[in-house]
């Protein structure tokens, strides 16, 4: 029994063995044929990965920006995938966060559109989502709004939250390719009194909000 799990290890250490050599040898079978059908494949994949981004950057994607009217939006929306738009007022000193954070984001996922939109300019827009509370992300996918992230509530319930904490409730509805733990939250210092609320993926089509601020979160 004492050697029980000194027997454990050995084996498994054996099976890894085992596997890296399979690799190996099948790498050793391959002719130059092979290896140059490896290479072109990976090389075609590269080249695909980067046309996509330069697409993804012609349409606006790579930067955080502020678009001028909600007769904007439309058109912004209709040509990504995936867009997360913070419906912000220069009053609320909440938006000035999310704006440090969405600028972060924006830049490391390529792959999703980030806007801006002040809601006394869009005052049509904010009426047809339901938008009662500032600062609201509304996450969208094929020009459709999925969900959205209203006040910081999502966020830990604290002004301080780091980006990672933003960038896993952006991954929960599937707005940016994220590769960390959805089951969980990033770890978040959490102040005395300061309660999370855990999300699970969901669509929310104009549903409204009850908070405890009238219309600003601040």
């Amino acid at each position: 029994m004492a050697n029980q799990p000194l027997d454990i290890i050995t084996k498994v250490l054996e099976q890894v063995e085992e596997k890296v050599d399979a690799q190996l040898s099948k790498l050793n079978e391959m002719d130059e044929d092979d290896l140059d059908r490896l290479k072109e494949r990976r090389l075609e994949a590269l080249k695909k990965a980067q046309k996509q981004k330069q697409e993804w950057l012609s349409k606006g994607h790579g930067e955080y920006r502020e678009i001028p009217s909600e007769k904007d939006f439309f058109g912004e929306v209709k040509e990504s995938k995936n867009v997360v738009c913070h419906f912000y007022r220069s009053s609320t000193f909440r938006c000035k966060i999310l704006d440090k954070h969405l600028a972060i984001l924006a830049k490391k996922h390529v792959e999703t559109k980030f806007i801006k939109l002040n809601v006394d300019k869009a005052p049509f827009l904010t009426e047809r989502l339901r938008i009662k509370v500032i600062p609201t992300l509304a996450l969208l996918t094929d020009g459709k709004t999925k969900d959205y992230v209203v006040g910081f509530t999502d966020l830990g319930n604290t002004d301080e939250f780091p980006t990672e904490m933003l960038e896993w409730r952006l991954g929960c509805a599937d707005v940016i390719n994220y590769s960390g733990n959805l089951m969980e939250p990033p770890t978040v210092n959490q102040r005395s009194g300061t309660k999370f609320t855990k999300v699970e993926k969901k669509t929310i089509r104009g549903r409204g909000y009850d908070s405890d601020s009238d219309s600003d979160d601040d």
